[in-house]
């Protein structure tokens, strides 16, 4: 990610997408437990699917996620699921945020929403963690693999996730999804790639089947990490998890080794040993050793898959801007990278014909 979007993703300040604060603070008095006014409310800068905000009391900082106001595709920006796996993985190993209160009554505040701990730490938007010295950013790297590896070990039914998906079939579901809303979208336009790729990827789903808690997003700016250690404190925006192949899920997060570094976070091909990094490789096996892999085959599908999704993610948001409703002021940067993920996505495809 540029330094410029970078920054802009960085901190909070004027509310864009505004509500009724006063009816937010009779909402929270009586909900969220230990609550104080006054309140004083701040919208991040990031948080470019779901509108998230600081909420600041004397004593308390809390976050509030909701769902964007303005007519929507069925199924997007479902806040209340990424409030209940965080709820639901509030026990296991794998670190979230505290949730206080979740509201489905629109009246409210205009959508439904949920408010969660403010966890202090550091977040970082470059995936080469220059922020950090050299000798220590493959602890940083292995505090991501140690995170992702701990979601995939998860007890879906211990954890009351049973239900949170379909089990089974996740590629052909996510293809499908995500086919259908590019497809749907048609003021967003059409590419060939992403033609070309609606047509080709239902057809070479890799053999063999696994069912999981996939994130989804799972990036390093997606997490927050301790103030001075590297330790992940609390993994952020939960909308697009599911049950899904924990090998999709893995592949996503480790297509950072490839993924242009101005458009999420990432290492654009470079050589990660400079860096201080571990290999693509020494990764996917760190990652294989805690989840007792011998391996992962079919990877350059994977990468075409994901390229694939992420850029029917962009083309979304090339959506919402046209129509007005995008909440995010570098939304229209966001989706100015389209064209590049969708080649990306193909080129892949072509390594695996």
């Amino acid at each position: 990610m540029s330094a410029d979007l970078a920054a802009a993703n960085s901190g909070a300040g004027k509310v864009r997408v505004a509500f009724d604060e006063a009816a937010l603070t009779a909402w929270m008095a009586g909900h969220v437990e230990g609550f104080a006014g006054p309140l004083t409310v701040e919208q991040f800068n990031g948080g470019q699917s779901n509108p998230t905000y600081r909420l600041t009391t004397p004593g308390q900082r809390y976050v509030l996620r909701r769902k964007p106001p303005g007519p929507l595709l069925k199924g997007a920006h479902d806040v209340l699921r990424e409030a209940r796996v965080q709820q639901a993985l509030a026990e296991t190993e794998v670190p979230t945020a505290r949730i206080f209160a979740v509201c489905e009554d629109e009246s409210v505040i205009g959508s439904a929403f949920y408010v969660m701990d403010m966890v202090e730490g550091r977040i970082f938007w470059d995936a080469s963690f220059g922020e950090v010295s050299k000798p220590e950013r493959a602890a940083y790297f292995d505090a991501m693999n140690r995170v992702i590896a701990a979601l995939h070990a998860v007890d879906v039914e211990a954890v009351g996730l049973g239900d949170y998906g379909r089990p089974g079939n996740y590629f052909a579901r996510q293809i499908g999804r995500w086919s259908k809303q590019y497809l749907e979208d048609e003021l967003a336009g059409r590419l060939p790639d992403m033609d070309a790729l609606v047509e080709w990827l239902p057809t070479a789903i890799p053999a063999g089947d696994e069912t999981g808690i996939v994130h989804g997003d799972f990036r390093c700016d997606n997490m927050i990490f301790h103030p001075t250690e590297p330790r992940v404190l609390a993994v952020l925006d939960w909308e697009l998890s599911t049950l899904g192949h924990p090998l999709a899920d893995f592949a996503y997060h480790a297509m950072m080794y490839r993924m242009p570094g101005d458009i999420v976070a990432g290492l654009g091909g470079a050589d990660p040993v400079p860096l201080g990094l571990p290999t693509e490789a020494e990764y996917i096996a760190a990652y294989c050793a805690r989840t007792g892999r011998e391996g992962i085959a079919n990877w350059d599908y994977y990468l075409a898959f994901n390229f694939f999704r992420l850029a029917a993610i962009m083309h979304g948001i090339k959506g919402r801007v046209l129509r007005g409703t995008a909440s995010n002021a570098q939304a229209r940067e966001r989706a100015e990278s389209l064209p590049r993920l969708a080649a990306l996505a193909r080129a892949a495809m072509e390594n695996v014909r």
